[in-house]
């Protein structure tokens, strides 16, 4: 597997909408599998594809050891408010104080292009609403109440 670079602001593709992933095929599975090495090569908690330089929905994530594919993600229910302080592996050395939901759920496709839904509460929930962020070209910075 490869480890990419991980792309900082202001690269221009953490500012656009990822494309759609039409086909899962191997292409796709080798960026995930990748992607997965690049996070864990970073000690992230989450990782978006545009995060690679790659403009497509794709996220891995790994929150207290529960490893996580999503490709094209949504959200389709939010429950609650939290608010808490976020990094990201894109703006390097920078924390801000975000309030996003406590509770989500997500439709994506898996590795075999099955559709399923996964609910994420607390830091989870935030890791979902941050990454899939990421793919609509929408960065933590501009969320934060307050920047370190």
């Amino acid at each position: 597997m490869a480890i990419y670079a991980i792309v900082e602001v202001p690269n221009p593709v953490l500012k656009m909408r990822a494309k759609e992933i039409k086909t899962v095929n191997e292409g796709v599975l080798r960026v995930l599998d990748n992607m997965k090495d690049s996070l864990y090569a970073a000690n992230g908690v989450g990782l978006a594809a545009p995060q690679i330089g790659v403009s497509k929905r794709l996220v891995v994530i790994d929150v207290d050891g529960q490893y996580i594919e999503l490709i094209n993600p949504e959200i389709i229910a939010r429950e609650g408010e939290q608010y808490g302080p976020e990094g990201c592996l894109s703006v390097p050395g920078v924390q801000g104080m975000v309030r996003r939901s406590k509770k989500v759920t997500v439709k994506a496709l898996n590795r075999a292009g099955e559709a399923f839904t996964i609910t994420g509460e607390d830091l989870l929930a935030r890791a979902f609403q941050h990454e899939i962020d990421h793919l609509d070209g929408i960065i933590f910075t501009e969320l934060a109440d307050q920047l370190d």
